[in-house]
């Protein structure tokens, strides 16, 4: 199982809302060579992490199955957030587009980039929550706990659906 987050808080390269960027990218991910697409989550809508001056977020994740090497499949992420807008000036910053690969069929590794599972993931409600929609069953590959378990423990974060319309 692949599982990518998608996240957006300023407006695309178009003018148009970060969800429809989010929806854009999401397409994008669906047609990957060598993957098959499986599940989109819901749309969320989420306070930056750490808290700041900017949007909030929206937020989703996509499931895949199918085999990528981890250097390629970040390399295709960053290239779709590129055609996005995608600017890296500012750690945290508010961008157009953000993907993260959160779990590549369970691999665990600490170099070469990108960490895997993503270093952060168990601790963000945000991609959490999604992933409740997407792999119910899914478990952290090395916090050995479950996608609910993790939710669960995590201190209150402001996590909504996002609004339609």
């Amino acid at each position: 199982m692949i599982l990518i987050a998608i996240g957006a808080n300023l407006p695309g390269p178009d003018g148009g809302p970060a969800i429809q960027t989010c929806k854009q990218a999401a397409a994008s991910l669906q047609n990957l060579p060598g993957m098959q697409f499986r599940a989109l989550s819901n749309w969320y809508r989420s306070a930056p992490i750490p808290r700041a001056e900017q949007p909030d977020f929206c937020n989703g994740v996509i499931r895949l199955e199918g085999f990528a090497e981890p250097e390629a499949l970040l390399a295709i992420l960053h290239g779709i957030e590129d055609r996005f807008g995608r600017r890296r000036e500012v750690v945290n910053g508010a961008r157009t587009l953000d993907l993260d690969l959160i779990d590549l069929n369970g691999l665990v590794r600490a170099v070469p980039a990108p960490v895997l599972p993503h270093p952060r993931a168990h601790l963000r409600g945000f991609v959490l929550r999604p992933i409740l929609d997407v792999a119910p069953g899914w478990w952290h590959p090395t916090m050995n706990a479950s996608v609910t378990t993790l939710l669960v423990d995590l201190p209150r974060q402001d996590i909504a659906p996002w609004p339609e319309g």
